[in-house]
């Protein structure tokens, strides 16, 4: 027979109280009903723990050394409960996340913000990182929602929103293109161009661009980071293609950004999680909202 946390209760009521009427009153029980449940802890634990007689109730040896242990048991318990209903209705957990870094710098803080001004106690935890990167992790379910660039096709996702990241030109203020409003593609064939290394999706959306028009790029650069194509930028090394609403992209405010004249140069995007996996109530909340946020950017 296993330990029950009413028959817990109730041996340490009587304890507490130091009789079965004073504690079966504060239990909201009937005295016999109090009764059966003291018994049957005793005959869990194989030992009395009270004796009793029609004058007074006192604690066994075996029971006062039981009662701190049992309190404690107790205590952690009723914690557990109140932290697995906390869990189920959402107003705890770990909002776990993987984004690519255009996101983590963009929307993702002021998402947090109201999400922690929503839910206090929901937790963050966070990993930006390329396409390829995202994917994974959500894969492997280290986390449990991603969001991703490019197109996801396959079978172990399940795409819950999709949507496009312009890309765009920044340039030097004096190069010969800056005085254009818009870029073509022929426009960019004749310059050097500062491209973000292999493996990103912006990345992959450019190189794809370009290959379909046969142009072949004359690339002077290859950074990992958005932030340091645009510091090559400034430095004069060539012109880069980054997504409209990364932040890099207003870091230099002297530098120009210019729209791409070609439909080609968008970057899919998508929010996923892993086929047949439930999200946690609290990420479900947090997904709700960053579905509004992006419901309302393509409003606007």
């Amino acid at each position: 027979m296993d330990l029950n946390l009413r028959d817990i209760r109730a041996f340490i009521a009587v304890a507490h109280n130091g009789s079965f009427t004073r504690a079966a009153a504060r239990l909201h029980l009937s005295q016999p009903a109090l009764t059966v449940q003291i018994r049957r802890l005793e005959e869990t634990v194989g030992v009395r723990l009270f004796d009793r007689n029609s004058r007074n109730v006192a604690l066994t040896p075996t029971g006062r050394e039981l009662l701190p242990l049992l309190q404690k048991s107790l205590h952690d318990m009723e914690h557990v409960l109140i932290d697995a209903r906390a869990l189920g209705d959402g107003s705890s957990g770990t909002i776990r996340v993987a984004c690519l870094p255009t996101f983590a710098a963009s929307v993702l803080p002021e998402l947090i913000q109201q999400m922690n001004a929503a839910v206090p106690r929901a937790r963050f935890h966070v990993r930006d990182a390329v396409a390829g990167v995202v994917d994974a992790l959500v894969r492997n379910e280290d986390v449990d929602i991603g969001m991703t660039g490019g197109e996801v096709n396959a079978a172990d996702f399940d795409v819950l929103y999709t949507g496009a990241d312009h890309l765009v030109a920044v340039l030097p203020p004096a190069h010969r293109l800056a005085r254009r409003k818009r870029l073509t593609l022929h426009d960019l064939a004749d310059v050097p161009l500062v491209l973000t290394a292999q493996g990103t999706s912006v990345r992959a959306v450019v190189d794809a661009a370009l290959a379909r028009s046969g142009v072949v790029p004359d690339i002077a650069c290859e950074p990992t980071y958005m932030m340091t194509a645009v510091a090559m930028v400034r430095a004069g090394l060539g012109v880069t293609i980054l997504p409209a609403s990364a932040r890099e992209v207003r870091a230099e405010p002297q530098l120009r950004v210019r729209p791409i004249h070609h439909d080609d140069f968008l970057r899919p995007i998508a929010l996923i999680k892993k086929r047949g996996r439930t999200l946690p109530p609290v990420t479900q909340t947090f997904v709700e909202m960053l579905l509004d946020r992006l419901a309302a950017q393509e409003i606007a």
